[in-house]
């Protein structure tokens, strides 16, 4: 009943469709020719599970295992490591896997109850800040029956806990490599995935071979990944033109999509492939800044903010305003701030910041990453920034770093706004509110709202029936509107760019819009 009940919430990131280039082509090449290369501008900030809460699941999907994952298809959590998992009582406080027998990690040591229990436990111990200790925020405890038996005592209802298991943030490691205390920094991987990481150079590339010791629903189409870390689009785009990478994913701009789609005489041989995405960017305040801290300065740049002209001239059709944390697509989707704020109107900011005695131009630093969401990203600041001082009510001055050094520096409470951009953990409107409030933000920055924390969200989670807890989530957006801690600019789509004689791209992309490697082969002539 649960699993069949989130088809609603999920829906939207289900239709794919080619937009270029069929030829007359094999659905399968020789073994020796199955060795693919993916280029990305998002490089991992960590290899290891307890401290990953962000794009770093793309290279850990690929090779570790979870409990429960999203097979190829499936728009809900179904058994991986597991042979079976359910929850065990009518209340949805205690859900209890079952492993898969003969499971190995690569290093040779057997996967039972006791490393599951080790792998979520030490989440929980670390806590690293904006890491997926977040995530189990209802996980009481966790209990080993035997060697194979695992039940996750929950101390709130959470219907959502099996979506949060399928995260790659819940991977299953070694208890022999992976130290209970402390992150895991040699560079090195030991998982029970499709692949094995034979070797990793940060920023450049990690080279992915066949797991022989693979048990996992992942039918491998390929026998070794190659993944090429770009800091910019442009290298990555002429890569692919030159056929030094086979597929691209995550970083390309809209010029480079409308490009690669529309200039099909110097793009010959290339196809894309469209997803309909949930993922959003938007701005943090910190409230502890003297600017960002003060509720008209954020009021008046939510006044002022035009999605319309930001997503025309920075992302050309290949985004959409979003007037909302919960994307359009996921149930509890509603436009709040569109219904608060209505459109762009530089006298309302103005007499928002003049009711509240500010009167001179406020100086105001927007920081953003360099490296994490795409080369788009400085002409959008720029377009803010363009924005807010045409107003002649804020001097913008901008700041950016690349993702490591940006990420200390937000959960440090360095910045006083800043660009986040957000890939579903899993497609549920939780998953677009709960990460961002309570003193464990992933955004770094506390952000304690009772009402969401206490009731709505507690509330919604003991509906097994996913599709119906929009009014709880309605009434979480419009909290969001009245403090405007966060500010959603914008929903993207996304894309794969790959040869022409690459096949499995439309099948890529999980519902966490994580790619899976294993579906990527090449083609071969008639």
């Amino acid at each position: 009943m649960f699993y069949r009940a989130s088809l609603q919430a999920t829906a939207a990131v289900a239709s794919l469709s080619v937009l270029a280039g069929c030829g007359l082509l094999s659905d399968s090449a020789s073994e020796t020719d199955q060795q693919i290369s993916v280029g990305t501008t998002s490089s991992p900030s960590t290899l290891d599970p307890a401290a990953a809460w962000d794009g770093s699941w793309e290279l850990m999907r690929n090779v570790f295992q979870t409990l429960v994952s999203f097979p190829t298809g499936s728009t809900s959590p179904e058994p991986d490591a597991a042979q079976s998992c359910e929850f065990t009582d009518s209340t949805s406080m205690a859900y209890s896997c079952t492993l898969k027998p003969g499971l190995k990690f690569s290093n040779g040591e057997k996967i039972d109850a006791s490393a599951v229990k080790y792998s979520i436990d030490r989440i929980k111990k670390i806590k690293v800040k904006g890491g997926p200790a977040g995530l189990l925020g209802s996980l009481d405890r966790v209990e080993t029956r035997g060697d194979d038996t695992v039940v996750f005592r929950l101390g709130k209802a959470d219907a959502t806990f099996p979506f949060i298991l399928a995260t790659p943030a819940m991977s299953i490691v070694a208890p022999g490599d992976y130290p209970a205390d402390r992150i895991r920094d040699d560079g090195k991987v030991t998982g029970s995935g499709p692949y094995v990481l034979e070797s990793y150079e940060p920023g450049n590339k990690a080279e992915l071979t066949r797991n022989p010791a693979y048990k996992g629903f992942a039918d491998r189409k390929n026998t070794a990944v190659t993944i090429r870390y770009f800091k910019d689009s442009t290298p990555m785009v002429a890569a692919l033109k030159d056929k030094e990478i086979d597929a691209t994913y995550r970083g390309l701009t809209a010029e480079e999509v409308v490009g690669l789609e529309d200039n099909k005489k110097d793009n010959d041989g290339l196809q894309i492939v469209e997803t309909v995405g949930a993922d959003i960017r938007f701005l943090v305040f910190n409230p502890s800044d003297q600017a960002a801290g003060k509720l008209p300065v954020r009021r008046a740049i939510a006044q002022l903010v035009d999605r319309d002209a930001l997503v025309a001239k920075v992302y050309r059709g290949t985004a959409e305003p979003l007037y909302s944390m919960v994307p359009k697509g996921i149930a509890g989707h509603t436009t709040s701030f569109f219904d608060s704020f209505g459109d762009p109107d530089p006298a309302k900011a103005e007499k928002i910041l003049t009711d509240a005695g500010i009167t001179e131009p406020v100086a105001l630093t927007l920081w953003f990453t360099t490296d994490r969401y795409g080369s788009s990203t400085a002409p959008e600041f720029a377009e803010l920034k363009r924005q807010l001082e045409a107003s002649g009510l804020f001097r913008v001055t901008l700041r950016s770093a690349p993702w490591t050094t940006f990420q200390k520096g937000f959960t440090k409470g360095a910045y006083p706004v800043f660009g986040r951009g957000w890939f579903p953990d899993f497609p549920d409107p939780d998953n677009f509110i709960a990460p961002f409030v309570g003193r464990d933000s992933v955004t770094g920055t506390p952000y304690v709202t009772d009402e969401i924390t206490r009731e709505l969200l507690p509330s919604s989670r003991r509906e097994s029936n996913r599709g119906s807890v929009s009014q709880q989530f309605k009434r979480a957006q419009e909290i969001l509107v009245e403090d405007v801690r966060l500010l959603p600019l914008w929903q993207g789509k996304l894309y794969v760019a790959a040869g022409e004689d690459i096949g499995g791209g439309e099948r890529a992309l999980d519902p966490q819009t994580v790619m899976q490697m294993w579906e990527l082969f090449r083609k071969t002539s008639w």
